[in-house]
C-alpha cells in the first residue's frame, strides 16, 4: 500500500484475514520430515562416538629449547658470525684494520706515539695530591 491509498481495512476485516491464515497452516512434506530425522540421527551418532584426543607432542630436547631461547637459527647464525669475526680480529690483527684505526692498534709498526694504560688511569701520584694535609 502506498501512503496515498485511502482504503483502510477495519479491525474486523483484519481479524478475518488472520483467522483464515491460522486455519491453513502448511504441513511439511514427508520427504522434508525424513531428511530432518536423518540429519538428527546422524548428529546423535556423531556425538555418541568417542572423542579421539590428539597424541601428546614430544617435548623438544635441550638443544632445541636453547636454540629457541636464543631466538632461533637466524640469531644463532648472527652470533656465530660475530664470534668468527671476533676471533679473526683478535688473532689476525690485519694491517688494514690498523690503518683504519689510525695506527692505534699496532703503534710500533706505524711509528705513531703509543700510550700506556697508566697514562689513562690515575696512579698514586694523582691521588696523593688529594690526600695531602696541609
Amino acid at each position: 500500500m502506498s501512503k496515498n491509498d485511502k482504503t483502510m481495512l477495519s479491525d474486523a476485516a483484519l481479524d478475518e484475514i488472520f483467522a483464515a491464515g491460522r486455519e491453513a497452516t502448511p504441513a511439511p512434506s514427508d520427504a522434508v520430515l525424513a531428511r530432518i530425522l536423518a540429519d538428527a540421527e546422524g548428529e546423535i551418532e556423531a556425538r555418541a562416538a568417542p572423542v579421539r584426543r590428539p597424541a601428546m607432542a614430544e617435548r623438544p630436547g635441550l638443544w632445541a629449547r636453547i636454540l629457541s631461547g636464543l631466538g632461533g637459527w637466524p640469531a644463532v647464525a648472527g652470533m656465530a658470525t660475530a664470534t668468527v669475526a671476533g676471533v679473526w680480529l683478535g688473532f689476525a690483527s690485519p694491517d688494514q684494520l690498523n690503518e683504519l684505526a689510525g695506527g692505534l692498534l699496532l703503534p710500533e709498526a706505524s711509528g705513531v706515539t703509543s700510550y700506556d694504560l697508566e697514562d689513562f688511569l690515575p696512579s698514586d701520584g694523582g691521588f696523593s695530591a688529594l690526600f695531602e694535609e696541609g
